[in-house]
C-alpha cells in the first residue's frame, strides 16, 4: 500500500494581507492540483500563543500585526511530489498567482516533507 506524502508549511503573514494570502493560496491550488496534489489546507492562526522555549510565533519570528499560517499539502506519494516540484516554477499559472509581490515574508517561511505514520478520522 502506498502512503501519501505530506508537505507542511509554517509562515507569518501580515494580518492586513489575509485576503491577499487566501487569494494566492486559491490561485496556487489550481497548479498544484494539475500536478497531482490531492489536497491543500491553509490555516490562519487564531489561538497561537508564544511559548517560553519554543512555539509557532517564535519559529516564524512573528512580528506585531502578523498571524501564523500553518498549512499542508497532501500528495499521493513522494514521487508525485518530487516530479511536481521539479516543474512548479516553470508553470505560468503559478507565476501569475505569485504576482509582483508575495503577501508574506518568504525568508521566515519553513517547510518540510513527511510520511504519515498514523492517519484516522474523516478524510484520513
Amino acid at each position: 500500500m502506498t502512503m501519501t506524502y505530506v508537505q507542511g508549511f509554517l509562515l507569518a503573514v501580515p494580518e492586513a494581507q489575509k485576503e491577499a494570502y487566501r487569494r494566492h493560496a486559491a490561485q496556487s491550488w489550481t497548479v498544484f492540483q494539475k500536478l497531482g496534489c490531492l489536497r491543500v489546507q491553509e490555516n490562519w492562526g487564531v489561538d497561537v500563543e508564544p511559548g517560553k522555549v519554543t512555539s509557532f510565533p517564535q519559529a516564524v519570528k512573528l512580528e506585531p500585526g502578523e498571524a501564523v499560517v500553518f498549512a499542508w499539502m497532501i500528495w499521493p506519494d513522494k514521487a508525485t511530489h518530487d516530479a511536481a516540484w521539479g516543474r512548479i516554477m516553470s508553470e505560468p499559472e503559478l507565476q501569475e498567482a505569485m504576482g509582483a509581490e508575495m503577501p508574506f515574508d518568504g525568508t521566515r517561511m519553513m517547510w518540510g516533507g513527511f510520511e504519515p505514520i498514523f492517519v484516522a478520522g474523516a478524510g484520513g
